[in-house]
């Protein structure tokens, strides 16, 4: 019986012995895990709180993970040991390593989940919620290389002291990347523009619609469809417009009627300005002008000035084609007429009779 015994310990000692357990026991962790976690989800999908589902499946993946890498470290100590026969102090750095690049995945995973979340609502800035997701990304990152680091044995009162005049240098070094990275800040805390706005400047030749606000660039695809990479440092020398933030959309014509019309023109002008005073796409709250503005070339040229309600350019378009095509069922109902470019000659009778004819050869 003790001869058995002593062969059982020996057995149980030897290092193959003692990874077939760890390997059986992470696999009944993990199978433990899963059941857990099923329950959980389960739970939190009763509840109307949603935070609790982005926080549980930011940890699913990373949780199942150090299940099977912290026993594998185990095991790999097991096995250099009985090689080697020294202790391996590494394997502890090696450990805290891995609990610091797990609690980061998790966070940015959660970090992840929560800004989908958040976007899939329609109220929400999309570029305010990009702009605090990449902060929070960086933040968290920088976290854990200063870890790890600290896990090798750096200081890190003396790595940022290093990091001071290095930086001093990368900064002259690359002033370029840095102006367009506090570009890109300018842009997220001035906010000229977000995501989805229709933007162009003068200044420039850029127009179109925001694609995405980057670090380094923002993406603008032309209304051709043609991307426009704009490195960030730009709009700190370029006037940006942003038509997307206008209230109302301008119509704004000079309507020529015919010289013969002279006597239906105080007419027109009032019956023009009570049509757009009563049409439900106009806002009268706004500038609204129409008036006899000047003698043109072949015309009596009406100014029309007002604008719509909404800014929609499409519905624009619309409402402008509507108020144009009541303005000339106007003039055409006080049988008067739209001018076009005419020419009128006038010849005196008796030079007309005096003049000899000419014949060609």
């Amino acid at each position: 019986m003790n001869e058995w015994l002593t062969s059982l310990t020996e057995f149980i000692q030897r290092w193959d012995t003692n990874v077939l357990f760890i390997t059986a026991a992470s696999f009944f962790a993990w199978v433990l895990w899963r059941i857990v976690y099923n329950r959980l989800e389960i739970l939190t999908q009763k509840t109307p709180f949603k935070w609790d589902d982005l926080i549980l499946a930011a940890l699913k993946t990373p949780i199942s993970t150090l299940i099977w890498c912290w026993p594998a470290t185990i095991s790999i100590g097991y096995l250099l040991q009985q090689q080697m026969g020294d202790e391996l102090n590494w394997l502890s750095t090696l450990k805290t390593i891995l609990i610091i690049g797990i609690f980061i995945w998790i966070m940015m995973r959660l970090i992840e989940n929560i800004e989908h979340y958040v976007l899939s609502e329609k109220k929400r800035d999309e570029t305010t919620v990009q702009a605090i997701a990449k902060v929070a990304r960086l933040f968290f990152t920088a976290i854990g290389m200063l870890s790890v680091m600290q896990a090798f044995g750096l200081s890190l009162s003396g790595l940022l002291t290093f990091g001071g005049v290095s930086g001093l240098i990368v900064g002259l070094a690359a002033k370029d990347l840095l102006s367009n990275f506090f570009g890109g800040m300018m842009i997220y805390f001035d906010r000229p523009f977000k995501v989805g706005d229709w933007v162009r400047s003068p200044d420039r030749q850029i127009e179109g619609t925001v694609e995405r606000i980057g670090w380094r660039m923002t993406i603008i695809r032309t209304f051709d469809k043609r991307p426009l990479y704009v490195p960030n440092s730009v709009f700190s020398n370029i006037v940006v417009e942003n038509p997307s933030r206008m209230l109302n959309r301008r119509i704004y014509e000079t309507i020529g009627v015919r010289y013969d019309d002279a006597a239906k023109v105080e007419t027109l002008v009032d019956d023009i300005k009570a049509m757009l005073s009563e049409h439900p796409d106009i806002d009268t709250r706004q500038t609204l002008i129409v008036n006899f503005n000047g003698f043109g070339p072949s015309s009596l040229d009406l100014m029309v000035y007002t604008f719509t309600k909404t800014v929609n350019w499409i519905r624009y378009h619309e409402v402008k084609q509507d108020v144009l095509l009541k303005i000339m069922t106007i003039i055409h109902q006080h049988d008067a007429d739209i001018a076009y470019p005419t020419q009128t000659i006038k010849l005196d009778p008796q030079v007309a009779s005096q003049a000899e004819p000419q014949i060609l050869s």
